[in-house]
């Protein structure tokens, strides 16, 4: 499906909020408050306004949106910088056309072109894998809470960007509110 990607503007979030609500509200394992997370992560410190990507289709819509937002991975006193990708959603009546695919290829590029190494996804097994995400587990990166190691995964954006990092992933307090 054509679709254009660019940076989210101000004036469109109460339109990516409602999307986004929409697009999990049959979602499985939705807490159905996506379309919040989104919101607090855009009042916090770790929000990128470079990596909030939304997909328009020809009729000049938002039919989808990503987030990458910072967060830091610490051990003991090391701390690395590196990216959440959360959430990403389409409009349900554009689900299935490969937009998703495209938002995350978009946000990725942008991340690594404005100069972060890596991403981390608590997402679908085997969905994220073929961006590149590997079990966080393989370097030793563990989640916050508990979740199943198939669900936690990594992506080194820059080759050899996770191999001195460990520890536990802190997200921004966008995440728990």
């Amino acid at each position: 499906m054509d679709i254009f990607i660019r940076q989210e503007r101000p004036e469109e979030y109460s339109t990516t909020e409602e999307m986004t609500k929409q697009a999990f509200l049959h979602e499985e394992y939705s807490d159905k408050k996506e379309h919040l997370l989104v919101r607090n992560i855009r009042k916090s410190d770790a929000f990128i306004p470079e990596l909030s990507l939304v997909a328009i289709n020809q009729s000049d819509e938002v039919a989808g949106h990503i987030l990458l937002s910072k967060i830091t991975i610490v051990d003991h006193d090391k701390v690395a910088d590196s990216l959440a990708l959360a959430p990403v959603s389409v409009a349900p009546s554009f689900q299935k056309k490969g937009i998703g695919s495209q938002l995350i290829r978009a946000a990725l590029q942008k991340a690594k072109e404005i100069g972060y190494h890596s991403v981390i996804v608590l997402g679908h097994k085997d969905y994220y894998p073929r961006f590149g995400f590997k079990k966080a587990a393989l370097w030793n990166i563990k989640p916050p809470f508990e979740v199943p190691d198939e669900v936690f995964m990594a992506m080194e954006l820059t080759e050899h960007s996770l191999r001195n990092v460990q520890g536990f992933v802190h997200y921004s307090d966008a995440f728990s509110e």
